[in-house]
């Protein structure tokens, strides 16, 4: 089962041994232009966009199972309906957060987050 990642972040250890796969360099471009909004975007905006990511999938060599997403909350419902439509299961990443206060001399307290992948949730 292929699992591509579609968010702006290149997976992690954990997720490439879970099977998830980055696109190759210029899509990922690409996508990351698609996954940045500089503006507030139109629902037509929207649409295109999800439409774009999707016509990504289909310039590789395997049709993804499942796609790992990810991003501006207004647009997410946007790309899990185009997805559903070129019956793609969207996915969203599951992690743990393992945080960690370290006081420094000076009395201040750094804490650090390790997001630790756990698994998936489909929708």
């Amino acid at each position: 089962m292929l699992i591509i990642n579609l968010t702006q972040h290149p997976t992690t250890a954990e997720q490439q041994e879970a099977g998830v796969h980055d696109l190759p360099q210029e899509l990922r471009k690409q996508l990351t232009a698609l996954l940045t909004f500089e503006e507030i975007p139109t629902p037509a905006d929207l649409q295109n966009r999800a439409k774009g990511i999707v016509d990504l999938l289909e310039q590789l060599d395997q049709m993804p199972t499942r796609a790992l997403i990810g991003g501006a909350p207004f647009f997410m419902g946007h790309l899990e309906e185009e997805l559903r439509n070129a019956f793609v299961i969207p996915t969203y990443a599951f992690s743990k957060r393992v945080a960690t206060e370290v006081t420094q001399p000076d009395g201040s307290v750094v804490k650090t987050a390790i997001f630790h992948h756990i698994g998936f949730v489909d929708v």
